[in-house]
């Protein structure tokens, strides 16, 4: 046992250092999970008799040392909270072909990638609040908190509010009459979101945004680099952003070049309406779109499920450990 408590150990500092460039709660996700193991094979191999029954002294220090060692991975969880790269609730050629596959690999994975990195170095030893939150403040905060903060939450926004073709529904009704107000058809208030996205109206990189302003009505704008609507001091109009459209050229152009104005044409086929109506919604009781940590999972988690066959229930016993994002340890059944 005193082997295994070393090779837990030194596992589970390995495990942190190997995780030091992702989100720490990863890192004690793993060692909760290598915990958890050694006490089960502990105990059950105990209860089959292929280890002696040690005396009480000895099942005490075991208790005591497995108790430690979940309450330190609790607390490296709680202590350690950092923001995520949220995985995609679709296949990375799903959107396709209005954005295709190799695109949006890079675009998650390495742009994406990079703003999270950076917005956890800048918050690092500080309080982390809410993304959302972090919004309001982030210009007079500085670059890191514009550009990286406003980097994670614009594109956290972008991946829940698309969706393959044919998956996406339409505007509700409530959504489709505020469009009609505004923009006096949903085909009209297209051409004027395309028209706000162009590069001769917004030069070099950017968004273009739908927003619910402060009198509840619709509005569109475009903000700068990563700036949002949310941010207090932001160019164009301030509001709640329930859309929005990537016009970095990393967001469309190993596929359209410099054609920008097709890549946003060819958007609206992968828009998901059905999020976007439920954004507006919150958006007029003055909520803006929560989209990291656990709001953004359960999205995630409902279109999974609309995809993924359940696995029938085994009887009896199972033990089943995965050591990759997550962990599951499971008595029982599956």
């Amino acid at each position: 046992f005193l082997t295994l408590s070393f090779v837990l150990c030194f596992d589970a500092q390995w495990i942190m250092l190997e995780g030091k460039n992702r989100a720490p709660r990863h890192a004690a996700r793993q060692i909760l999970v290598a915990g958890l193991t050694l006490a089960l094979a502990v105990y059950f191999l105990n209860d089959a008799g292929f280890v002696p029954t040690p005396a009480p002294s000895r099942r005490e220090l075991l208790s005591s040392g497995i108790a430690g060692a979940l309450t330190s991975a609790v607390m490296v969880s709680n202590s350690a909270e950092a923001y995520e790269l949220p995985p995609l609730g679709y296949a990375y050629d799903a959107l396709e072909p209005s954005i295709d596959k190799e695109t949006m690999t890079i675009h998650h994975d390495k742009h994406h990638n990079t703003y999270v990195v950076n917005i956890n170095k800048a918050l690092e030893g500080n309080e982390q609040p809410a993304l959302v939150e972090l919004q309001k403040t982030a210009i007079q905060r500085g670059p890191a908190f514009r550009n990286s903060g406003g980097g994670v939450y614009n594109h956290d926004l972008f991946w829940l509010e698309m969706a393959p073709v044919g998956k996406g529904g339409f505007p509700s009704a409530k959504l489709a009459a505020a469009i009609d107000e505004s923009f006096g058809s949903l085909d009209e208030f297209k051409a004027k979101f395309e028209a706000a996205g162009a590069p001769g109206a917004r030069f070099g990189s950017g968004w273009v945004w739908l927003v619910v302003d402060a009198d509840k009505k619709l509005a569109i704008t475009s903000t700068p680099n990563q700036d949002n609507p949310l941010m207090e001091g932001v160019e164009g109009v301030p509001g709640i952003p329930i859309l929005g459209c990537d016009v970095w050229e990393h967001a469309y152009y190993l596929k359209y070049q410099w054609q920008r104005p097709a890549y946003i044409k060819a958007w609206w086929d992968v828009v998901n309406w059905n999020q976007v109506s439920a954004w507006y919604e919150d958006a007029l009781g003055g909520k803006a779109p929560e989209v990291d940590g656990a709001a953004a999972a359960v999205l995630v988690g409902q279109r999974r499920s609309d995809r993924v066959p359940v696995a029938p229930k085994r009887k009896g016993f199972s033990f089943d450990v995965g050591f990759n994002w997550e962990g599951k340890v499971a008595l029982g059944g599956s």
